[in-house]
C-alpha cells in the first residue's frame, strides 16, 4: 500500500517560464520552472474544454491522486496475514474515509514530426462540498492523518486554495438521487424553488406581529387585485397613496405577459406568510419562485382563467427543470473529467494505483461494493484499460534489468528510467542514449527544458508516471510510429488491467477476469512468509492484557495443544494477535476450550494455562472470517480490540452466522489460500464478544 502524502501546491494558476516568450514558443535555452496547468473552480470550465481535446488526441493518459491519508488505524495497514478479500476491504475503508484533494491528469500524444511525446500536465484542486443544498443528503465528512497534514504544512501546502477554490463534484449515484428528488418535487410542488427548502403551506400565527402583517398583506394584495380587475373590465385605475417603502416592496411587473407583483425586501418568514395568504384568499393568483437570470425571485402572478393557470404552471415547471439541469451540471464539477476519461476509453496509466482507482470509483461513481468480486466489474466498466507501471517494472525481465533490481517507487523509477527528463533536458541528447523525448505543453507554450518539478504534487506525479510508461514501452521495443493503438500492442497485453492489491506481498487482481494471484517476484518482502500461511488454520485473539507478549501467548497455547501446535504468531497491534495453528481443527478446539474455561468456576480458571490470556474477562477470539467481517465494518476505532468490541455489539449475530460458513471468495483463491476446514461439527464462530 503506497504511503504517498500531499505536498504544497503552486500558488499561481499556472506555473510557467518566468520570462516572456511569444505564443507556441519552444524553450531550449535557460532552464525554467516546470510548466503545469493548475486548475481550480475559477478556471475549470475553460480548462475542461482544452482537456477534452488533449484526451481525444492522446495515446494514453497518466493519472495520480493525493489524499488526506491512507489508513484510518494502524491495524488497517497491509499485513502478511491479509487475504485478497481482506486487502480489498482495507482499501475500501481508505477510499471511503479519506478525501482526494489533488488530482493529476496528464495526456500524452506522440508527435511523429518531432519524434517525441507531447505531455499536457494538469493539476486539479478538488474539494467536496454540497453544491445542491438540501437536495444533496450525502455526508462529506472525511478523515485526515496527522502525519499527512504535518507533511502538507511542512511544504507550505495552501489549504485555503484547496478548500476555497477546490472544484466540487457529484458522483453518478448522487446525481441520480438528486434528479429523482427534483423530479418528485417538481411533480408535487411545481412552484417550489430548486434552491430553497420545502415550505409548509400553513404557517402558524403565533405572534401578534404575524397576525397584523397577514391582515396588512391581504388588504394590500386585495387592493392590487381589485384594481387589476377594474382596469381589465374597462374601468379606470384607482388613485392610492402608497408609501415609497410599500411601492418598493410591491413592484408591478409582467411575467410572461401576465400582470405580476414582484416581492422585494421581505424576510423568509414574511414570504411564507404572504404565500399562505395568496393560496387561501385568491383563486386567480399564484405565488411562485422564478429565476430572473441572476437569482430566484418571489412573485405573485395573475391568471385570468383555468386554462391560463395550467399554462402558467407548465411554463414555471419547465423553467424550474431548465434551472435544475444547469445547477446539476455545475454541481457535477470535476466528475466531468472522470466521465471524459471513461467515455474516451483511453489507456489509463497509474503507479501502484489500486487505491487511486478505488477512490475514483467511490468519489465519482458511487458506493463501493462489499466484496472484491463485485468491485472488479465496477472498476473495469469505469476504466476498461489500465496499466500499473509498478507492476510493469516488477514483472518484466527487460525492465527489471534496466531498474537493476532497485526500488520501484515513483521517484526512483523516474530517475532511473528517465534520467534525461528528470534532469530537465527533455528531448536534448535523446538520440544518443536511445531515450524517448518528451516535451511539455501548457496552453500555447511548449517546453523541452526545465527544472525538476514538485514531486508528490498530483500533476507532476502524473507526468512522471507517464514518462516512466513511455520509456518502458521504448525499452520493450514498441514502435510509436505505427498506427496501432497502445492497448492493442501484444507486448503490453499481459500487463493491462493488472493491479496490486498489495505491492509488498505481490498480491495482484486481474480486472479482466476477477482472478487473483501472488506475484513471484524478488521485490516481494512477504513472499516467503506468505507461502506458509494457511488461512483455515488462523485464529484471531484480542482484548488480552497489553503486558502479554507474543512469546507468552505461544507458550500458553503449546502447553495445551503441544509444542508444535503453533506455527506462527503475529501482532496486529498491541491489543490483538493472529495465531496460525499447525492443523485447522485446532482453531475450533481452541474456541471451544476458551468458552468452556470461561463458563467454569474461578478456581479452575486460575490454574489453567490460559489464565493469563483470559485475565480480565475481555479476551475475544474468532476464526479468520470474523477478522474479515471486522475489517469490512464501517466502524472506525484506533485499537483493534475496541474495533472488535464495537462491531460485536452492533452485529454479533451476523458475525456468528457468517463465521460458520465457508467463504466462497476464499475458495477461489490460489493454492496458498486453502479451503476452510470442513471438519464435521466444528465451530468456527465468534467467541466471547
Amino acid at each position: 500500500m503506497k504511503q504517498r502524502l500531499l505536498v504544497r501546491a503552486f500558488s499561481k494558476t499556472l506555473t510557467l517560464v518566468l520570462f516572456h516568450r511569444s505564443s507556441r514558443a519552444t524553450f531550449s535555452m535557460a532552464s525554467s520552472s516546470f510548466a503545469i496547468k493548475n486548475v481550480t473552480k475559477s478556471n475549470f470550465d475553460s480548462s475542461l474544454a482544452d482537456l477534452r481535446q488533449h484526451v481525444r488526441d492522446s495515446d494514453f493518459v497518466s493519472i495520480d491522486l493525493e489524499m488526506t491519508g491512507v489508513t484510518s488505524s494502524p491495524w488497517r495497514e497491509s499485513f502478511e496475514f491479509d487475504r485478497f478479500d481482506v486487502r480489498y476491504l482495507k482499501m475500501k475503508d481508505s477510499a471511503e474515509k479519506f478525501a482526494v484533494v489533488q488530482f493529476g491528469v496528464c495526456p500524452f500524444r506522440w508527435d511523429p514530426t518531432k519524434q517525441s511525446f507531447i505531455a499536457h500536465p494538469h493539476n486539479f484542486y478538488i474539494f467536496p462540498r454540497q453544491e445542491m443544498g438540501t437536495y444533496d443528503s450525502s455526508s462529506y465528512e472525511f478523515l485526515c492523518q496527522t502525519s499527512s497534514i504535518d507533511f502538507l504544512a511542512k511544504y507550505q501546502f495552501d489549504f485555503n486554495v484547496c478548500i476555497k477554490e477546490g472544484i466540487s463534484y457529484l458522483s453518478r449515484a448522487q446525481e441520480d438521487d438528486i434528479r429523482l428528488q427534483l423530479h418528485s418535487l417538481n411533480e408535487s410542488e411545481p412552484f417550489e424553488s430548486l434552491s430553497a427548502d420545502k415550505e409548509v403551506k400553513d404557517v402558524p400565527l403565533v405572534r401578534m406581529a404575524d397576525i397584523l402583517f397577514v391582515e396588512r398583506m391581504r388588504n394590500k394584495i386585495s387592493e392590487w387585485h381589485d384594481d387589476l380587475l377594474q382596469i381589465r373590465n374597462g374601468g379606470s385605475h384607482r388613485t392610492t397613496e402608497d408609501s415609497s417603502e410599500s411601492t418598493d416592496q410591491f413592484q408591478t411587473i409582467f411575467f410572461r405577459t401576465r400582470p405580476t407583483i414582484k416581492l422585494n425586501g421581505f424576510t423568509s418568514r414574511q414570504l411564507r406568510l404572504i404565500k399562505s395568504v395568496v393560496e387561501k384568499s385568491f383563486k386567480d393568483l399564484v405565488y411562485a419562485r422564478v429565476n430572473d437570470g441572476s437569482c430566484f425571485q418571489q412573485i405573485i402572478v395573475y391568471a385570468d382563467s383555468k386554462r391560463d393557470l395550467e399554462l402558467l404552471m407548465k411554463e414555471v415547471k419547465e423553467s424550474h427543470l431548465k434551472e435544475a439541469e444547469k445547477k446539476i451540471e455545475a454541481a457535477i464539477g470535476f466528475r466531468h473529467v472522470i466521465d471524459l476519461l471513461s467515455s474516451e476509453q483511453k489507456l489509463i496509466v497509474g503507479h501502484n494505483c489500486f487505491l487511486d482507482i478505488a477512490h475514483i470509483c467511490r468519489k465519482f461513481v458511487g458506493p463501493l461494493p462489499s466484496s472484491l468480486e463485485e468491485y472488479v466489474p465496477l472498476a473495469q466498466k469505469t476504466f476498461p484499460f489500465i496499466i500499473d507501471t509498478k507492476i510493469l517494472l516488477n514483472a518484466n525481465n527487460i525492465l527489471q534489468l534496466k531498474m537493476k533490481k532497485s526500488s520501484t517507487s515513483l521517484a526512483k523509477a523516474f530517475a532511473i528510467m528517465c534520467p534525461h527528463i528528470a534532469s530537465g533536458v527533455g528531448s536534448l541528447g535523446s538520440a544518443n542514449n536511445n531515450s524517448v523525448a518528451v516535451e511539455v505543453q501548457v496552453d500555447d507554450m511548449r517546453s523541452s527544458n526545465w527544472n525538476s518539478g514538485a514531486k508528490h504534487e498530483a500533476g507532476y506525479d502524473a507526468f512522471m508516471t507517464g514518462c516512466i510508461f513511455a520509456q518502458s514501452c521504448n525499452h520493450l521495443g514498441i514502435d510509436f510510429t505505427s498506427q496501432s493503438m497502445l492497448i492493442k500492442q501484444d507486448k503490453l497485453q499481459s500487463y493491462i488491467n493488472l493491479l496490486y492489491l498489495s505491492w509488498s506481498s505481490g498480491d495482484i487482481v486481474d480486472l479482466k477476469t476477477g482472478q487473483t494471484r501472488t506475484e513471484s517476484s524478488a521485490f516481494n518482502t512477504f513472499k516467503i512468509q506468505q507461502s506458509k500461511i494457511l488461512f483455515p488454520n488462523v485464529v484471531l485473539i484480542w482484548g488480552f492484557s497489553s503486558n502479554l507478549k507474543a512469546r507468552e501467548i505461544k507458550e500458553s497455547l503449546a502447553k495445551v495443544f503441544g509444542l508444535t501446535s503453533v506455527a506462527s504468531i503475529f501482532h496486529l497491534d498491541k491489543t490483538a494477535v493472529f495465531v496460525q495453528f499447525s492443523k485447522p481443527e485446532l482453531v475450533s478446539d481452541f474456541l471451544k476450550l476458551k468458552t468452556e474455561i470461561e463458563n467454569k468456576n474461578e478456581a479452575i480458571y486460575v490454574l489453567h494455562p490460559f489464565s493469563d490470556l483470559l485475565e480480565g474477562g475481555k479476551t475475544g477470539a474468532g476464526c479468520y472470517e470474523v477478522y474479515k467481517e471486522i475489517c469490512g465494518s464501517p466502524v472506525s476505532k484506533v485499537l483493534f480490540a475496541d474495533q472488535a468490541e464495537a462491531v460485536c455489539k452492533l452485529d454479533s449475530k451476523v458475525l456468528g452466522s457468517r463465521a460458520h460458513k465457508t467463504d466462497s471468495f476464499a475458495d477461489s483463491e490460489s493454492a496458498t489460500d486453502t479451503k476452510m476446514a470442513e471438519t464435521s461439527g466444528e465451530v468456527l464462530g465468534l467467541v466471547s464478544c
